[in-house]
Formats: C-alpha cells, sequence, structure tokens
C-alpha cells in the first residue's frame, strides 16, 4: 500500500485530456466544443460540389471497386467473424481523418447522441468533470457537480483508480467513458478512488442519473468585487451567467472578474449572447476593419468567413449592458468561444485581458447530419474579432501578461487568497477605478 501512495502522490495533474465520466471527451487534444452551433440543424445533409474541380475529385467509381475487392478477400479469406457496421464506420471515418485536421470527424449515432447530450449541457452520467495526465494516464476528478457523485462523497482532487474491478489508470478516456462508466438511468457504478489529503482509497457506488452541468461559479470578493468562473460554454451556461451577474450586481457589485482559464470553448450562440448582455448595443471600433455591415449601427460581436468569403455577422441586440470595469482572465487552455469573448471585450476596450496569451483556434465546426443518427463535424469557416483579428495558431494576447505561481500549476484547488494571476487581475480593477 505504501508504494502505491508514493506512486500517486508523485502525479502531477500536468497535460491535461479532460472529460465528463459518462460522456464525452471534450479537451483541446481531440478538438474543443463545438463552435457553430448555430448551424446545427436536421435539414443540414452532406452533398457533393459540383463546383469542385474535376482533378480535386475523388474518384468514387474506382474507390468503390476496390473497397468490393477488399470485401471479397474479406469474404474468401480473413480468419474471424467481420462487424461491418464496424468496418463501415471505420471506411467513413477513414476518410475525414485524411483530412488532416484534427477538429474533423465523423460521428457514429450513439456518438453524435452523446455529443448532443454534451453542448445541451445536460449529462446521464455521475456528474463530475474528470482529467488525464498524458504522460502518467492518471485520471484525477477536477469538478464535482451537484448530483450522484456529490452525494457519494466524490470531492475534487480524488484519483479514479478503479471502476469495479477493473483498473483504470492509462486506459483511454472513450474506453473508460463509453465501456465501463456511462450505463442505463438508474444503475449503479462501483468506484474506488484515491484520496491524497488522507492518503486512504475510498470505495463509493454512485448512481447514474441525469446531470445538469454547472458550468458557472460566482462569488463576492472583497471591496466588492465580483468573480465568475465560466468552466465552458454549454446551452445552459448562458442562463447561469446572467443569473450570477444579476447576483452579484443585487449584492451591490462594484467590479468583476470572469475567468475563462482552461474553458475549451463551446457553443457560438452561447458566448454570443453572454457578450450581448455584457455590451451595449451600439458600440464601434475605431479603424472599423473593411466589412461591410449588416447591421452598422449596432455591435459587432464576431463574424464567420468561409471558404468562398461568405459569412455569418453576429450583434447585440438586447439592450442590456454590465457597467462595472471588468477584467477577464485568461491562460493557454482558454480556447475557442472563450477568446471570442475576450477578443470581443478587448476589442471594445470594456476589459482588460489578465493572464497569458490564449489556445488560438480561431475556426468553425460545423455539424453535418447523415442518416441514421449518424453525422460529420467539419471545420467549415475562420472566425474574427471585432476588429478583423483572426487569432487563429496566434491566440489573443494578455493586456497584462502574468505567469501562474510554479508551484500553484499543479493544484486542482486554489485559494482565491493565493491565486497570483486572479489577485493581480483585481489589482488592475482597483487601479482602472481609482482612475
Amino acid at each position: 500500500m505504501e508504494s502505491k501512495n508514493k506512486f500517486w502522490k508523485g502525479a502531477l495533474v500536468g497535460a491535461l485530456v479532460t472529460a465528463f465520466a459518462g460522456l464525452i471527451i471534450v479537451g483541446i487534444s481531440t478538438g474543443i466544443l463545438l463552435i457553430g452551433r448555430t448551424a446545427i440543424g436536421s435539414d443540414l445533409k452532406a452533398e457533393s460540389s459540383s463546383s469542385q474541380d474535376e482533378e480535386n475529385q475523388l474518384n468514387v467509381n474506382r474507390i468503390s471497386g476496390k473497397v468490393a475487392a477488399l470485401q471479397q478477400l474479406i469474404d474468401q479469406y480473413y480468419l474471424f467473424d467481420e462487424d461491418v457496421q464496424e468496418v463501415e464506420d471505420w471506411i467513413y471515418k477513414g476518410m475525414l481523418y485524411g483530412l488532416e485536421d484534427p477538429y474533423t470527424a465523423y460521428y457514429t449515432a450513439e456518438e453524435y447522441a452523446t455529443l448532443t447530450e454534451e453542448t445541451e449541457g445536460q449529462y446521464h452520467g455521475i456528474g463530475v468533470m474528470v482529467s488525464q495526465d498524458m504522460n502518467t494516464g492518471i485520471i484525477t476528478v477536477i469538478q464535482v457537480f451537484d448530483g450522484p457523485a456529490k452525494e457519494a462523497g466524490m470531492k475534487p482532487g480524488d484519483i479514479l483508480y478503479k471502476v469495479g474491478d477493473t483498473e483504470v489508470s492509462g486506459m483511454d478516456l472513450n474506453l473508460l467513458v463509453s465501456d465501463y462508466i456511462k450505463g442505463d438511468d438508474g444503475t449503479f457504478v462501483d468506484l474506488t478512488v484515491y484520496r491524497e489529503s488522507s492518503e486512504e482509497y475510498i470505495e463509493m457506488s454512485v448512481e447514474r442519473r441525469q446531470v445538469e452541468a454547472e458550468t458557472v461559479e460566482c462569488e463576492m470578493l472583497a471591496d466588492k468585487t465580483g468573480y465568475i468562473t465560466v468552466t465552458q460554454f454549454d446551452a445552459v451556461t448562458t442562463d447561469q451567467f446572467k443569473e450570477a451577474v444579476d447576483d452579484l450586481e443585487k449584492q451591490g457589485m462594484e467590479s468583476l472578474v470572469i475567468d475563462l482559464r482552461n474553458n475549451p470553448g463551446g457553443v457560438l450562440d452561447t458566448v454570443v449572447s453572454m457578450l450581448d448582455y455584457m455590451l451595449p448595443d451600439d458600440l464601434v471600433i475605431e479603424g472599423d476593419p473593411d466589412l461591410e455591415r449588416d447591421q452598422p449601427e449596432k455591435t459587432l460581436l464576431v463574424y464567420i468567413s468561409d471558404k468562398r468569403g461568405e459569412g455569418t455577422q453576429y450583434y447585440c441586440s438586447d439592450g442590456h449592458e454590465v457597467k462595472v470595469p471588468v477584467a477577464v482572465l485568461v491562460n493557454d487552455q482558454s480556447a475557442s468561444a472563450s477568446e471570442v469573448f475576450a477578443g470581443a471585450m478587448k476589442d471594445y476596450g470594456k476589459a482588460e485581458i489578465v493572464g497569458v496569451q490564449t489556445f488560438g483556434k480561431g475556426i468553425v465546426q460545423t455539424l453535418f447530419p447523415l442518416d441514421n443518427g449518424t453525422a460529420v463535424k467539419m471545420t467549415t469557416a475562420h472566425y474574427f474579432t471585432p476588429s478583423g483579428q483572426d487569432i487563429h495558431g496566434k491566440g489573443i494576447e494578455p493586456d497584462v501578461l502574468v505567469e501562474l505561481n510554479e508551484e500553484l500549476k499543479s493544484q486542482l484547488d486554489i485559494p482565491t487568497e493565493e491565486d497570483n494571476q486572479l489577485q493581480e487581475a483585481i489589482k488592475v480593477l482597483v487601479r482602472e477605478s481609482g482612475e
């Protein structure tokens, strides 16, 4: 037991792959959550492009003939049974993999259903977010939502050791989720976690059921400084964010820190609605980009442009704004929709961006539903901040550069008074208030 304890204690959180237990991986390394939710609809179907030059098109007849020849070889010589559905799925997966775009993928019916569940913020699972150290394979609980896991006694920082009798350290998260943790509502999964604070292994039986992700948390800090943490941009996040802002305003908030560190992104409609709630409707930018605005009198929040130069512009329209000094905290894992939010607030001079340069994902993925419940997620456009900045591969530079103290980087739960990045954001707001 002592050697096991030393092993766990020696493991740091490190480079994380993030997942909801019983759900789907959402980490940056696997594609980041969709930004382009508005394009999701049952009317979207994959169609061949007649305008494509012939030399750039696949020779479908030749490929079909080769596939038929391969199937003949399988039928005549393959030793084991063939799972024809699995083979067919991998034909489609392989085709899109050949595009060499980590954000483009084919989803089976089961995978697509899970993805849809993910972006809605409603889950059938145990109600935790876990991360896996890509070097050690150790899986650590980083957030516990109100629900079954919390009721069973699970805490952030717990290391997932066993599911049933199976040790899961190093296991692929997709496999862990689909084959071990997911299950029917009302059934139970037996888990063993290692809790470093008490150096003990704890067994618990956790019921599987629907859980709503708490993507927003808020509190009032000293000197009437509101503090809102947004962990991702799900469909449920807009209402949670507005409720947090309203609650802090009722408490007399005089300044606000919005924490987007480690936020991998999410749904475009969500971040647009949140920006709309923060900003007035009639802002313009000095040196406005060379863009023909659909609504020149409105505040442009973000716009997207596809391979033909066509796209959509998103504007403020709700008549609401937050009239206190704002700082936005970011780090190198703040991506996609997080960068849309930070970029718009920075472009209009409505927030100081504090932290380190963001991840740099400035491309849009669209979901195209196919037959039999399957779908394709495909990169379809670039997005641009209101000033016309394309941040893909570059990220957003903070106004105030400050690295998280080295000794804090391996901690999952950092007290606010010890968080040097947060404390710097508060100092920035104090300076602004004094000007």
